[in-house]
Parts: structure tokens; sequence; C-alpha cells
């Protein structure tokens, strides 16, 4: 999916800022373990259910190796001092045919500027693109902002494995 790999969109954070939607490049693993580094405890443990503050190089590596068939990750990017960095991202994962699994971060200081809607919107036309017919989040309750995100998009909520975690499907 060569032209996945080359997705490119702009958009405007809610006060104004510009920001830049794109897929995730292979060099960008530098700037992608900083924007990590700049992402508070809790935002964290939303995102990945556990306390993190690092990665092995093998977690790292699945993180890196997108393909935009059965993995697509998309970065958002904002100047900061005369530089571009990431300050959030998403992506999702086929975990079955015609199925995957979606999830995103946002770093502490973007929060609340309509980043992951953004984000998502993104995705899913990139995940309509590459033919996947249904996206899974997985959402711990108490992580509001995001099943504000999801519900706006029409995510509805199904029994899943874990009954700490909210399961949601959205049929494309």
């Amino acid at each position: 999916m060569q032209d996945l790999a080359n997705y490119s969109a702009t958009e405007h954070l809610r006060d104004g800022r510009e920001v830049k939607i794109r897929a995730l490049q292979p060099d960008d693993k530098d700037d992608m373990l900083a924007a990590i580094g700049r992402t508070g405890t809790q935002s964290l443990q939303r995102r990945f259910f556990v306390v993190k503050r690092g990665f092995s190089e093998t977690e790292i590596a699945f993180f890196m190796n997108i393909d935009f068939v059965n993995h697509a990750a998309l970065v958002a990017l904002a100047e900061e001092d005369g530089r571009s960095v990431i300050i959030g991202g998403g992506r999702y994962v086929v975990t079955q045919p015609g199925q995957a699994e979606i999830a995103f971060v946002v770093i502490d200081n973007y929060q609340s500027q309509g980043l992951g809607t953004m984000l998502m919107r993104h995705l899913s036309i990139i995940a309509r693109r590459a033919g996947v017919k249904e996206l899974i989040a997985e959402v711990l309750p108490e992580n509001v902002a995001m099943r504000k995100v999801f519900e706006k998009f029409g995510f509805r909520a199904q029994r899943g494995s874990d009954p700490q975690v909210l399961h949601l499907v959205l049929k494309l």
C-alpha cells in the first residue's frame, strides 16, 4: 500500500496551531521516543494499561515496522522552537482478516485540542482504503476523552474478555 505509506494532511488544533498528520516513517524512531518521553505517566497508562516509561528493542521494532497492510501508523507533528516534532500518534493493527485494533497517544501539552479526533478520522480513511471492515478499541473506563472520540465516530460497546476494559467496535 505504497500510496498509504505516503499519506499526509494538514489540520489545525482548536487553538489554531497547524499540525501535519502523516504516515510514520522509518526515520521517526528518535522523535517518536522523544514524544513518549514527553507524555505523562497517566496518559501512557491509559494507552498501554500499565505504567510504561520505556520500551524494549522488540517493542520499538514492532512500533516502527509499518506496512500499511496489517499495521498502519500516523503521527501528528507541530512546530516547536523552529523544528517539527511528534506530538501524538495513532495506529491500527490487523488482528484477523478485515478487523483491526486501534489506539492513540497524545502528549499531555496537546490534549483537549482535537488531535485524537483528527487522528481517528485519518486512520479510519486509511483503514477503509486498506479494506478493514471493523475497528476495535480497548479503553479504560476512566479515559473519558478517548471514549468521547470513539463515541463521536459511532463505536459501540460490546462484551470483551476483560471486565475492567471497555471493548468498543466500529463497523466501517
